[in-house]
């Protein structure tokens, strides 16, 4: 077994495209329109969806906003410098909203960005 997607609801689908490969570095992998549904799905990320996890940006028609409520963290993602990562995010328009440095309790070098949804997406420095 392994992980394939996680879904992430998105009020704006072409904002959340624009987010994901623009400013974090994805590629879009596929996007399906159902009109009898009302929804339109897009499926973001790294590598092909055969080798590795992909986010699934799900945009329901009509529907502006979502509360994202307190159950949900974040998702995670390697690189090799934070701060870098956080200095190149910023420079495309991407929110910064924990610099890079240790995490607390702890030594790992972290830091966070939030997508035009609110979602929060977390560097973890990986030497």
């Amino acid at each position: 077994m392994r992980i394939l997607h996680t879904m992430l609801r998105v009020g704006d689908l072409q904002r959340s495209i624009a987010f994901y490969t623009e400013v974090l570095g994805m590629r879009l992998l596929r996007q399906q329109d159902y009109p009898e549904g009302k929804f339109t799905l897009a499926f973001v990320g790294y590598a092909d969806e055969a080798e590795a996890a992909a986010i699934e940006l799900t945009y329901n028609y009509g529907v502006g906003n979502y509360e994202l409520g307190n159950a949900f963290g974040h998702i995670a993602l390697a690189v090799p410098d934070a701060a870098a990562a956080c200095a190149a995010i910023r420079a495309r328009g991407g929110r910064v909203v924990r610099e890079a440095g240790p995490m607390k309790h702890g030594a790992t070098i972290i830091a966070f960005v939030e997508d035009p949804d609110g979602y929060k997406i977390e560097l973890i420095q990986k030497s």
